[in-house]
């Protein structure tokens, strides 16, 4: 459950920013803030990376909340968190990333607006 937590915790976070969500109706708590030295040795493919799970991340988000929403049961819920988990987990992995990088970026993202604003272009069409 714990896993679910801080991947939905970031996924929330950077899905605010994304679809201009107040970060009140998120529920999350706040991670300490993480130091911005990091944010200058993030490269270009993990940020790509970190980008792509992002949207990825933020579907899954959407469908499991409302899929443990509908869950009548206990039962049908812990089914539901642990196909979340993997689901999430897969999502990240996925683009070349392990979960830990993944959430790394998303705290750093948080508190450096430089790492933030880079995320954010990778997320926006280009034309």
């Amino acid at each position: 459950m714990r896993f679910l937590t801080r991947s939905i915790s970031a996924a929330v976070l950077m899905a605010a920013w994304q679809l201009s969500v107040p970060a009140a109706s998120a529920q999350v708590e706040s991670p300490s803030p993480a130091p911005s030295a990091p944010a200058q040795s993030i490269p270009d493919q993990k940020l790509d990376a970190a980008a792509a799970a992002l949207q990825h991340v933020a579907g899954l988000k959407q469908d499991y909340e409302q899929r443990l929403a509908a869950a009548p049961a206990a039962p049908d819920k812990e089914r539901i968190v642990a196909e979340a988990n993997d689901a999430l987990e897969k999502a990240v992995t996925d683009q070349g990333l392990s979960v830990d990088e993944y959430n790394t970026i998303m705290e750093v993202a948080q508190n450096d607006p430089n790492v933030r604003d880079k995320i954010l272009q990778r997320l926006r069409p280009t034309k």
